[in-house]
């Protein structure tokens, strides 16, 4: 399949700014004092892409979830420090004794606004009232997610909740799901086991209030700028699709007094639409934008000891696994010692030490360590991918081993094994990539590998599961990030079959995996009513059977942030964002920027 990628230039970007600020008054102060003075408080970012979608019922990335989070309430908050549920639309919640029924009481001061004549205004009723965010909204949302008709990738994480399951595969009812409005502002959900982690799922886009009047009234079209309406602490003033994204603030959030000991200053949010990490970077040189991520091709200068970055780098652990899958049916890769032995052959230390250089942890499991469940390092889950300092096998015995496997499936030598490896656009995945080519080839000196790449909307659609086995990849590149802090969220949301994240494509039918796909599929349904110890075990086996028996995937690394920041932004450093929480010395800035 044919690449596909979209090329910008500084100098598009500086003319695009410049036609920006035909909107600003004409005659520009002569001080950075004065502008900052003049000038809105505004947070220059890269988005890195389009976002595929607004919508929270559709979407399913981290550029868009990114926005929402901004943008659109949750009945929760994960706090930043320690992933435990806070309130934020939902004041309080309680369960049954069995953890099966969960009920939340709601604010009653939180307006829908819109963004329209340069204000934001709060969204009137046909009554002249402003509308405000209720239990109604948020069965509205939930029920949306569920509905079959709605088609959410991401509906199978509320299938925790009773009916959503059903309504989400057309063998039941929207109406059936088990999220009920109480009272205005109480909603109660019934759960089809006790889950502790509810409220940290209550953190999800796909559980929002979501405006229904609209949405009927509108269609697809209700998310775009000049239509949408929100509720969180900025609003969506300007969307102009593959260029820009801006947010305001919304003054009728709650939170900018309630909470002025954490919020920040920032009242305008302009993100640009870069996918090439050098490109961010050179504008973040020329102070174009206030935060970038570090290229690999520049790690070396940036950590070098006398780096005029030093001030600036930040390195924090992230909760995300970078991997590669496969896509089993595929004949290239149907054999599972062909799997495991590509597996065995990805030199992981060498590739965080000697390429990323950002502190990256070598992955033997899927599930990142800062997840409860996790048994990552543990020695009896693909120990070949472990260092011998680990108490692994060590790469040049996992190379031997690899050796022998594939020998044995027939391709001694990679002998008439031809693969396509794909990745979207990007110059990181694609020195990854060049460099697993290369390890591949060490290993396998008679094997083929040919690289593809794809812009990401056309290549999240190559890989969904609808889509023609003859165009998709035999190997795959993706990443995954927490959604709630928990082994469910992992090995058993994104890998089982009936559910819709099911990103490597393991499907029961397959005569390859199929069978372990079902004990995978058994052990992560018994985990979530098991003891804890008994849980630990749980997803523990479930993971060797995806990344050893099955060997369904390569995890490669777990995530760090390497990223840098201007000294004139005061950030956080999580796995949300938590953009309102931000600050920038606006004065500091326009100085630079002279």
């Amino acid at each position: 399949m044919p690449g596909i990628s979209r090329t910008y230039s500084l100098l598009g970007l500086l003319l695009a700014a410049a036609m920006l600020l035909t909107a600003c008054p004409a005659v520009q102060p002569e001080s950075g004092a004065e502008q900052a003075d003049m000038a809105p408080v505004t947070l220059d970012w890269n988005l890195g892409t389009e976002p595929p979608s607004l919508d929270p019922s559709l979407a399913t990335d981290t550029s868009s979830i990114a926005i929402l989070n901004e943008t659109m309430l949750a009945l929760t908050e994960l706090d930043p420090d320690t992933q435990d549920a806070t309130p934020e639309l939902a004041t309080s919640w309680e369960s049954s004794a069995d953890g099966t029924v969960w009920t939340f009481t709601l604010r009653d001061d939180v307006p829908w606004v819109s963004y329209g004549d340069g204000e934001v205004v709060q969204v009137m009723d046909d009554a002249g009232a402003a509308r405000i965010v209720n239990a109604h909204d948020v069965v509205y949302g939930v029920t949306r997610t569920c509905d079959a008709n709605t088609a959410s990738d991401y509906a199978y994480v509320l299938y925790v909740i009773a009916g959503c399951q059903a309504a989400n595969t057309g063998e039941g009812s929207p109406d059936d799901v088990g999220v009920v409005a109480v009272d205005d502002f109480t909603v109660e959900f019934t759960l089809n086991f006790g889950a502790s982690f509810f409220p940290q799922i209550a953190s999800m886009w796909v559980t929002r209030p979501m405006p229904q009047w609209l949405i009927e009234a509108e269609g697809d079209g209700w998310t775009e700028s000049g239509v949408m309406q929100n509720n969180g602490a900025y609003v969506l003033s300007e969307w102009i699709h593959n260029d820009t994204i801006q947010l305001v603030r919304n003054p009728f959030w709650y939170g900018w007094t309630e909470m002025a000991d954490v919020v920040g200053n920032i009242e305008v949010i302009s993100m640009s639409m870069i996918e090439e990490a050098s490109t961010e970077f050179a504008m973040y040189e020329s102070n174009e934008i206030d935060l970038s991520v570090v290229p690999l091709e520049q790690m070396d200068r940036v950590l070098a000891a006398d780096s005029e970055f030093a001030a600036e780098y930040k390195n924090t652990p992230r909760n995300c696994t970078y991997y590669y899958g496969f896509v089993t049916k595929r004949e290239a890769v149907s054999d599972v010692s062909v799997r495991r032995a590509l597996s065995m052959a990805v030199d992981r230390k060498t590739l965080v030490e000697n390429i990323l250089k950002g502190g990256q942890i070598p992955a033997n499991t899927f599930t990142n360590p800062l997840n409860y469940g996790s048994p990552a390092g543990d020695t009896d889950v693909a120990p070949w991918a472990l260092t011998e300092e680990q108490g692994g096998l060590g790469y040049a015995a996992a190379v031997e081993m690899a050796q022998g496997l594939i020998a044995d499936a027939g391709h001694a030598d990679g002998d008439g094994l031809s693969l396509v490896l794909s990745h979207n656009v990007s110059e990181g995945h694609a020195k990854i990539a060049q460099a697993i080519q290369a390890m591949w080839t060490a290993a396998f000196p008679q094997i083929e590998v040919v690289i593809e790449t794809q812009e990401w909307g056309v290549y999240l659609d190559s890989l969904d599961a609808q889509s023609p086995l003859e165009g998709k990849p035999d190997v795959f590149r993706l990443g995954w990030c927490q959604d709630y802090p928990h082994a469910n969220n992992w090995i058993h949301e994104v890998f089982n079959p009936t559910m819709g994240g099911n990103e490597p494509l393991l499907t029961f039918d397959d005569p390859q995996v199929g069978d372990m796909v079902q004990q995978l599929n058994d052990a992560t349904i018994a985990a979530q009513t098991a003891s804890p110890a008994d849980q630990l075990d749980l997803y523990k086996e479930a993971e060797k059977l995806l990344v050893d028996d099955i060997a369904g995937i390569i995890p490669i690394y777990y995530y760090t942030r390497n990223v840098v920041a201007k000294p004139w932004l005061d950030r956080l450093y999580s796995d949300d964002l938590y953009l309102y929480r931000w600050s920038i010395d606006q004065a500091a800035k326009a100085e630079a920027q002279q």
